[in-house]
């Protein structure tokens, strides 16, 4: 086991590091031009039925039980081809780079993501995300349950999360307290949810977007107030 750092930044990717709304809204409309409205609208129940049976997002799941059901098989293959084909580099938020390079003086940076074992590896790999973590990459199915393998990956004294919502923040803050900093970035359709906001507590840094993180400091992560002893600090 390496000896921890003093600090380590824990990244999550859709809707955080890449923009995956206009991902998604790119498929809906391949498939829609290929197949019709009705088929697309058909895909997308299944892929919400196969989220909620598995925990996490699985085009390529929802792709091949779609294929069944669209009447063309040999045609569905291409919609596969179309999402490992995709330029998911630029679906990257403005600064979303450079926001890791800017904390990775701080400490080593790791990407902690939910997702599957084919698409969600390459969206990683071929945004660049992969590679401005050093290849520090962690996949789960529910990573707020996995905080036992992530400290025993990467060891640290104190951990900062960034994430888009605040449901897996406060997930996380439950098991690791005051040993975690949570950052909540508004992007995406998480953003306003106002559901989320009424259930869960605020982050204790909460940022427009994810180019704001180079405006902080190590020292703005480490000395930001518990929930509940002070609010968080809004940027």
């Amino acid at each position: 086991m390496s000896s921890p750092a003093p600090v380590v930044f824990l990244f999550d990717v859709d809707n955080t590091l890449l923009d995956n709304d206009r991902v998604h809204d790119d498929l809906d409309r391949y498939i829609a031009r290929v197949f019709g409205g009705d088929a697309a609208k058909a895909y997308w129940r299944t892929y919400e039925a196969l989220r909620d049976e598995l925990g996490y997002a699985d085009y390529l799941g929802a792709i091949q039980l779609f294929r069944l059901k669209c009447g063309d098989q040999v045609r569905a293959q291409d919609v596969a081809a179309f999402m490992l084909d995709y330029d998911f580099s630029a679906r990257l938020y403005p600064g979303a780079l450079e926001a890791i390079a800017h904390l990775s003086r701080f400490g080593p940076c790791v990407v902690l993501s939910d997702g599957d074992v084919v698409l969600q590896p390459r969206k990683i790999n071929v945004s660049g995300i992969a590679d401005a973590v050093q290849g520090r990459v962690l996949i789960y199915v529910h990573k707020e349950r996995m905080l036992d393998d992530v400290s025993r990956r990467h060891p640290a004294g104190h951990y900062v999360v960034v994430d888009d919502k605040l449901r897996v923040l406060d997930g996380m803050k439950r098991r690791w307290r005051e040993r975690l900093t949570t950052v909540f970035v508004r992007q995406g359709h998480y953003a306003d949810d106002p559901s989320a906001r009424e259930q869960y507590p605020p982050a204790q840094i909460e940022l427009a977007g994810i180019a704001q993180l180079c405006e902080l400091d190590a020292s703005d992560f480490l000395s930001v107030p518990e929930i509940g002893l002070g609010q968080g600090v809004n940027r």
